[in-house]
């Protein structure tokens, strides 16, 4: 029991990240400070303003690890038809439930998926085809596939989960969400374990134009792919387009811990609030941020002083780095100066609705190694971010709490607090 109610903890983490597959490598590359955005090479664009994104390599069902209860060859689970954020998912998603240990077809189980846009990659593939072939070789399957919703399909299907398959597309905020809500479905007893965690698969041509022209992308490191994500920099000018799967299987506490479990950390408070300010800016006051975060500390039943690391949004653009940094200051107040945190989106970029539970991964292999990750490309910092980001290299550290903040279009924000078992 935590706080009165069942703990809910993360036994399995699955990672595809723009550094491949597995969630080993995933915590290598962040703890050494690599970047994964490069040139995009994929399609042409050569007249776009922003060239560079942090994309996933290629990889195949191939790369899913098998899982006991797995029945073969079964034809309802065809990759061959998955988007590209449904292959991220299942693979990672796999990767979560083996490293918890637990077998497919798990009786009981449920499924629990942020995501941004979903199957957008088949609905840009077939919309082009229908406008410029007059449709010949429109897909039977183009709206089944390309739905946000089919996903968490996938997954069940995939892992035999019969229990709820649902998807949140809350914007950027999705994965965050997408775990606070699972956690709660655990707490309140009607699962003992959940799949969740978020996916999406966003690099393509009309993505990059769209953020292009919305000049929410960095253009001024075309040559320079590498630096061109830079949180809380002064030389920052927009984000880098990311994508990845960050999937996790969540328990009952004393269900892990009967069972000899291995426990990354426990979620201990979730908070969700809206500015009900615009579409695409944060409001400057950043009231409702601070609101959000402290609730989330209420929640876990933590003092800004227990907080050891926080896990910023951080996404490399100039207004909301600098409110963010401002509203975590509010929050901390005098231990502000004392608490250290990073971007993970230094190195990834930002995956869209995946950005929370990427974070959150982050996080969890933070606790479990004893290792802050850095916020790389951080040279000449902001003085209007005036917060320890964890300059470049990563730094140890024992910690027993952490916050992972999450920012979104339309003025969502969210908040985890994630505590050492």
């Amino acid at each position: 029991m935590h706080n009165g109610y069942p703990g809910v903890v993360i036994t399995g983490i699955g990672a595809v990240s723009p550094f491949g597959v597995g969630r080993e490598r995933y915590w290598d590359c962040l703890r050494r400070g690599v970047s994964g955005t490069r040139a995009i090479t994929q399609f042409d664009v050569s007249t776009y303003p922003c060239r560079v994104a942090a994309w996933v390599p290629p990889v195949s069902i191939d790369d899913a690890l098998a899982l006991d209860g797995d029945h073969g060859e079964d034809t309802r689970a065809d990759p061959k038809r998955y988007s590209r954020a449904a292959l991220f998912g299942v693979i990672a998603a796999r990767e979560a439930w083996r490293d918890a240990g637990l077998t497919a077809g798990e009786r009981g189980a449920g499924v629990l998926i942020g995501s941004g846009g979903g199957g957008i990659d088949v609905g840009e593939k077939q919309y082009e085809d229908f406008f410029t072939s007059g449709g010949r070789h429109v897909t039977p399957y183009a709206i089944a596939v390309g739905i946000c919703g089919m996903v968490s399909s996938e997954i069940s299907i995939s892992l035999g989960l019969r229990g709820q398959s649902h998807v949140l597309s809350c914007g950027c905020t999705s994965s965050t969400d997408a775990l606070g809500y699972a956690a709660s479905l655990i707490r309140g007893g009607e699962y003992d374990v959940m799949l969740s965690g978020g996916t999406d698969g966003c690099v393509l041509p009309g993505m990059i134009f769209g953020f292009s022209r919305m000049r929410a992308v960095s253009t001024h490191y075309n040559d320079r792919p590498a630096q061109a994500s830079r949180p809380f920099d002064k030389g920052r000018d927009g984000f880098v387009l990311g994508e990845g799967a960050w999937m996790f299987t969540l328990e009952r506490e004393d269900r892990a811990k009967a069972r000899g479990a291995t426990c990354y950390a426990r979620i201990e408070g979730y908070a969700s609030t809206c500015d009900a300010y615009h579409r695409v800016q944060m409001d400057p006051d950043g009231a409702e941020i601070v609101r959000c975060i402290e609730t989330a500390l209420r929640k876990a039943h933590r003092r800004p002083g227990d907080i050891g690391y926080v896990n910023y949004h951080g996404t490399s653009t100039q207004l909301n780095d600098a409110i963010e940094s401002r509203c975590v200051r509010r929050v901390f107040g005098c231990h502000a100066d004392r608490v250290p945190g990073s971007s993970t989106k230094s190195m990834i970029g930002h995956p869209q609705g995946a950005s929370g539970a990427a974070g959150v991964a982050a996080t969890a292999l933070a606790i479990t190694h004893g290792m802050l990750p850095p916020t790389i490309n951080l040279d000449e910092p902001d003085p209007a971010c005036d917060m320890d980001f964890i300059p470049n290299e990563a730094r140890p550290a024992e910690i027993n709490a952490a916050l992972c903040n999450c920012l979104g279009f339309g003025s969502k924000n969210s908040a985890l607090v994630l505590g050492r078992v």
